[in-house]
């Protein structure tokens, strides 16, 4: 049996799965916490990887580590970090990113050049960022990085002699990377470094080989998080996933570049040669931690909560945006819940309206993907609750499938492993996961839940 690795270095932990290379099937598994923030020592996630592979590598041929996307890494000549990197949640770059679209002549020009308009999770927005608040930190900086090249890399050696690589698909988030041209746009790079030119790393082909272990382990290209769910799942086209992480993402296959003047949908590459139109929110299973926490239970307390209270929540309604939101763009907005009378002050209430306004910010999101959906797949921690897919179901209004919970970040780079130790034009046909199937409650239920959520969102945001 030829045996493979996956590694998903997510927001909240890294986890590890190891896999026939054949079949897909996971033989083994484990997951490393990270640490809370929104600006991380690097080290840190290679600490949390090499405890994952710790006794789970004795007979892996080939390793891919798929990683959050955006974040910020920036090294000095001899290839030590010069700060903590930035995450793709932290939001003080949206200033920086209004400054870009603007002097490059606004949305249109952006997406045009690199399929996406800055926001303050791009790195591009990070990069002025840092460029104008911390200058002399940014003179030190020799090569800018995302999460999966910097753990890439590392896994290679992390010799400052070694080019760092990437792929297609996480340089597609940085905002100086065209997924239609197939090129990094180093004006666009030097413009928002305030002309300062960083070495980037080499984009990988999706089965490209980035290089060796230093004792001889194949390590493929890797990619971003959401372009690994997509081959974990093996979608194909018509194919939309609804991911609820701790942000939440809507993502389809698309043969042909995206380019969203709006901002909302961003052009991103996937791993397999084609494109990833996608969305993002900020807010999405973090909406549910913080409010368990609030009711005093745990999420699967705030599940049994908010099955005491009927659809709609008898009017209580939460706009999720505890951190700022992405989609829509309101980095410095707060949640805040709205229809509170004395019957409506209950904890099932709640709970109910927090499940209901993380759905609603997603089904926002969703409705800006440009694409009639064949299947609508609901992945992450939350889908694993049923009455989260049927609430799901009922908001988007239509049926949706989920998979059999399973790692589909790590399994996707684990797939892209094979691809790389097996070579061809495609990547290996592995068992596509079971689903189960949640159906819309009663018709128009969920477009009216939709709607007077609607109303509050466009008062206090129109």
């Amino acid at each position: 049996m030829t045996v493979v690795a996956g590694v998903d270095s997510s927001t909240q932990s890294c986890k590890l799965v190891v896999c026939d290379a054949d079949t897909g099937t996971v033989l083994r598994h484990r997951q490393i916490p990270h640490p809370d923030g929104t600006e991380v020592p690097p080290y840190l996630w290679w600490d949390a990887l090499r405890a994952a592979c710790d006794r789970m590598m004795r007979d892996v041929e080939a390793i891919a580590v798929a990683g959050q996307q955006h974040g910020l890494i920036v090294l000095d000549a001899a290839g030590n970090p010069v700060r903590d990197a930035l995450l793709w949640n932290d939001t003080r770059s949206a200033e920086a990113a209004t400054q870009l679209v603007n002097e490059l002549g606004g949305p249109q020009a952006w997406a045009d050049a690199v399929g996406s308009v800055p926001l303050a999770a791009h790195t591009v927005a990070k990069l002025r960022w840092f460029a104008d608040n911390e200058p002399e930190l940014a003179d030190r900086t020799r090569r800018v990085l995302l999460p999966h090249d910097y753990l890439t890399w590392q896994l290679r050696g992390g010799d400052p002699e070694t080019e760092p690589t990437t792929d297609r698909g996480d340089a597609s988030g940085t905002g100086y990377w065209s997924p239609a041209g197939g090129h990094y746009r180093t004006d666009l790079l030097s413009m928002a470094f305030r002309g300062r030119t960083p070495g980037l790393p080499r984009v990988l082909a999706p089965a490209e080989v980035a290089g060796h272990t230093p004792g001889g382990r194949l390590v493929a290209a890797g990619t971003g998080d959401n372009a690994a769910a997509a081959l974990g799942l093996g979608i194909d086209d018509g194919d939309v996933v609804v991911s609820l992480g701790t942000s939440g993402t809507v993502f389809t296959r698309a043969a042909q570049p995206s380019a969203d003047p709006s901002g909302a949908v961003n052009g991103f590459a996937d791993a397999t040669g084609a494109y990833l139109p996608l969305v993002c929110t900020l807010n999405a299973a973090r909406v549910l931690d913080a409010t368990a926490v609030l009711l005093g239970t745990d999420v699967s307390g705030l599940e049994v909560l908010a099955a005491q209270s009927p659809a709609g929540a008898d009017g209580l309604i939460l706009l999720p945006y505890l951190t700022g939101e992405r989609t829509p763009n309101l980095p410095y907005a707060t949640g805040s819940l709205h229809g509170l009378r004395p019957h409506t002050m209950r904890p099932h209430h709640l709970a109910r309206a927090a499940i209901e306004g993380m759905l609603c910010n997603i089904a926002d999101a969703f409705d800006r993907l440009p694409t009639v959906p064949r299947r609508i797949l609901l992945i992450g921690g939350a889908s694993r609750s049923r009455l989260i897919a049927h609430a799901a179901a009922t908001i988007f209004g239509r049926t949706v499938a989920v998979p059999n919970q399973g790692e589909y970040v790590a399994l996707g780079a684990a797939r892209q492993a094979a691809w790389a130790l097996r070579g061809g034009p495609r990547p290996p046909r592995w068992i596509a996961p079971p689903c189960v199937e949640f159906h819309s409650a009663a018709a128009g239920l969920g477009a009216a839940i939709r709607q007077r959520y609607a109303e509050v969102r466009d008062t206090y945001y129109p």
